[in-house]
């Protein structure tokens, strides 16, 4: 089963919860404290992180800071953060700040069911004995896609699931320009009711991450494409 951990003040949200998840080979744990959350994932391992956005001692937005601004193993683990309002401005906050995901209380429990299958989809490595050691190479930049590992010169970039997931997207088909629909698509796996802001987010946060290559280029009123060249042979 995937561990689930649920971070949210509401207590009267976790029981029932855990029990409609379980249907879904989904074990869920919860805290209703950013710091009881802390403990837990320094001592237990879990799968991703439902995060609530209001919570006591630090609301979820610095929860997610703190754990992508981390050093601990953990720090990239998926993360979906509930919104109680749904605000844009929430949406747009989270998704800079590392979250992979978001979803607006009330929720229906089965559209969260949906969002967690898909992120942990995206992130799950498959077995090392059935997929080949495969190495995409450019000008500055290198992806081992068997360890979803990208370098640049300086080293490692560490990136979440899901700018993972868009980077190799573009990669995969350098100079071809994805429509920001298109990308939002490919990364659900599903038509999904979200908005083309949240691909713009990823690409800036992947670009500060990738300086000073300038791996993504942007077409005007197009999309993104992957725009640095294949490495040179002995390079």
């Amino acid at each position: 089963m995937h561990r689930l951990l649920l971070i949210d003040d509401d207590e009267a949200l976790a029981a029932p919860l855990a029990s409609y998840l379980a249907r879904f080979d989904f074990d869920l744990s919860a805290v209703t404290r950013p710091s009881a959350a802390l403990a837990r994932l320094a001592g237990e391992r879990f799968d991703a992180l439902i995060l609530d956005g209001m919570l006591p001692e630090m609301d979820g937005f610095a929860f997610c800071k703190r754990v992508r601004g981390g050093t601990e193993p953990w720090r990239e683990i998926p993360i979906l953060m509930l919104t109680a309002r749904g605000d844009l401005t929430d949406r747009v906050v989270g998704l800079e700040l590392g979250a992979d995901d978001y979803l607006a209380k009330p929720f229906e429990p089965r559209e969260l069911a949906a969002r967690l299958q898909t992120i942990l989809r995206r992130t799950r490595l498959a077995p090392a004995a059935s997929v080949p050691a495969t190495l995409l190479r450019f000008a500055g930049l290198d992806i081992d896609t068997a360890r979803r590992v990208v370098t640049v010169a300086a080293g490692p970039v560490e990136l979440t699931s899901t700018e993972y997931e868009l980077l190799l997207m573009l990669a995969r088909e350098p100079g071809r320009v994805f429509s920001r629909d298109e990308i939002l698509n490919r990364l659900r796996g599903q038509e999904a009711d979200l908005y083309t802001r949240a691909v713009d987010i990823l690409v800036s946060r992947m670009r500060r991450k990738l300086e000073p290559l300038e791996a993504l280029k942007t077409l005007r009123n197009a999309g993104y494409c992957f725009a640095l060249p294949a490495a040179e042979e002995g390079a």
